[in-house]
């Protein structure tokens, strides 16, 4: 990349951090009543990510060849223990990714 090129990319980079962190606060100020419609996007949208990672994530799993998705099926009910148990999302999700590269590597 060119000197401009390099100027160019990092003054993008730095309006796009700079719009995304200032425009939420641009457009429903501390006064104003958070419209509906955006509560109700912040209810449901965090399940949706969550559902839409999931389905990412076990895309590519083959049941019917090599290990047959068993250290994935083995994560994912372990999530959901300690989910169940903790109710700490960043607990359950470190213990899945832990125990998945654990199983992949050593026993799969």
């Amino acid at each position: 990349m060119t000197l401009t090129q390099q100027i160019v990319t990092i003054a993008m980079v730095v309006l796009g951090t700079m719009l995304t962190r200032f425009l939420p606060f641009l457009l429903f100020p501390a006064g104003k009543p958070t419209p509906r419609y955006i509560q109700y996007l912040g209810k449901v949208l965090p399940a949706a990510v969550f559902g839409m990672l999931v389905i990412y994530c076990l895309r590519s799993v083959d049941i019917l060849g090599g290990s047959h998705g068993i250290p994935e099926l083995i994560s994912i009910v372990l999530v959901i223990l300690l989910h169940l148990w903790k109710r700490q999302m960043l607990i359950s999700i470190a213990g899945g990714t832990v125990c998945y590269m654990l199983l992949v590597q050593l026993a799969f």
